[in-house]
C-alpha cells in the first residue's frame, strides 16, 4: 500500500490524481496521468469523462481500492490487467492474465482488413468469408465482425488461456472460434477464404522486450514467433494464407518494422502471390504487409 493522505479514501479526487502520478512516474509508467485517471475512473466505476467533470467540479471522493491499484500500477503489472478491458477500435474487450492485450499499432490491421471486407461488399460479395489466424484476445476477428456486417468470421487461436478470452470477446459478434495451430487450421475452408487476417507472434527469441509490462505479463507464446529472425510463425501465417486463400483473396499480417523489408521481397518472389505492399502504422513504421492470392 501506498502512504500517502492524498491517497487514502475519502481525499479529493483531483489531489489523489497527481499523486498517484507522480508515483506512476517514478516507477517508470510512460501514460503515468492516464494511468492515474484510468485507475480512479475503474474504482469509481466511472467513464473518464465523467471522472474528469467530477475532478473540474471538486466533487467526489476517492474510493479504498485506489491506493491498492495504483501501488500494483507502480509495480508496472498492466492497467489492463488491473481493469479487466482494454479498448479496441469500437469495442471494449475483456483482457487478463494469459492473454497477449492488444496494442492501438494493430487497430490499423484490422483497419485494412475491415476495409477489404467493405469493398468486396460494394462488389457485390455480401457475406465475405474472413479468417484470423492466432486471434489472441479475438480484437480482430470481433472487430471486422462488428464492423462489417454480413461477414462470416472465424478465429484461431492455440493457447487454451487465451481462448477462453477471445470466446467472451468473439461470441457477442458471431465469430466462429477454433482452438487450434494456424499452421494447419481450417482445412475445411481451403481455397474458399475471402480475407485472412494474422497477427502472429513475431519477436526474435534473443529480443526480450523492455517493458515490464510486456516481458512480464504477455504470454510468451504470444511474443516469439521462432528463430532467431522471429520469422517462423509468421511465414507458416503466410503459408496457411496461401492454403486457405481463394484467387484473388486478400491477405494481411503485421509483423515488426524491421521485418518489412525481407517479408516484402519474400512474398514477392513466391508465384502464389502479387501485389505485395507495405503499410504504415499511425507512427509511420511498418507495420504490416499485404498480398493478394494469385490466380
Amino acid at each position: 500500500m501506498i502512504d500517502d493522505d492524498a491517497l487514502a479514501a475519502g481525499a479529493p479526487l483531483s489531489p489523489a490524481v497527481r499523486a498517484a502520478a507522480a508515483v506512476l512516474a517514478e516507477a517508470g509508467v510512460p501514460s503515468a496521468r492516464r494511468d492515474a485517471e484510468l485507475l480512479l475512473a475503474h474504482a469509481l466505476r466511472l467513464d473518464l469523462k465523467r471522472l474528469q467533470h467530477a475532478m473540474l467540479l471538486g466533487s467526489g471522493l476517492v474510493p479504498e481500492e485506489y491506493s491498492e491499484l495504483v501501488s500494483l500500477r507502480a509495480q508496472r503489472i498492466p492497467l489492463q490487467h488491473l481493469t479487466g478491458v482494454a479498448w479496441f477500435r469500437e469495442l471494449e474487450l475483456a483482457v487478463g492474465p494469459g492473454v497477449f492485450i492488444p496494442r492501438p499499432e494493430t487497430e490499423g490491421v484490422a483497419g485494412w482488413a475491415i476495409d477489404r471486407c467493405r469493398e468486396l461488399q460494394a462488389a457485390g460479395v455480401t457475406e465475405p468469408l474472413v479468417v484470423d489466424l492466432g486471434t489472441g484476445s479475438g480484437a480482430i476477428a470481433a472487430s471486422v465482425a462488428h464492423e462489417v456486417p454480413g461477414t462470416r468470421v472465424h478465429a484461431v487461436e492455440l493457447s487454451p488461456l487465451a481462448h477462453a478470452w477471445a470466446d467472451r470477446n468473439t461470441r457477442p459478434h458471431g465469430v466462429v472460434l477454433h482452438l487450434g495451430d494456424l499452421r494447419d487450421a481450417l482445412p475445411e475452408l481451403n481455397g474458399t477464404v475471402d480475407v485472412l487476417v494474422s497477427n502472429p507472434p513475431y519477436i526474435p527469441s534473443e529480443a526480450v522486450p523492455r517493458e515490464p509490462e510486456v516481458a512480464d505479463h504477455d504470454p510468451e507464446m504470444a511474443l516469439y514467433g521462432g528463430g532467431a529472425d522471429g520469422m517462423e510463425l509468421p511465414l507458416a501465417a503466410a503459408a496457411s494464407a496461401a492454403r486457405l486463400l481463394h484467387p484473388g483473396g486478400f491477405f494481411i499480417m503485421e509483423h515488426a518494422e524491421v521485418q518489412a523489408p525481407w517479408l516484402l521481397a519474400r512474398l514477392g518472389r513466391e508465384s502464389v502471390w502479387e501485389d505485395v505492399r507495405t503499410h504504415q502504422d499511425l507512427n509511420g513504421k511498418d507495420r504490416a504487409t499485404s498480398a493478394r492470392r494469385a490466380g
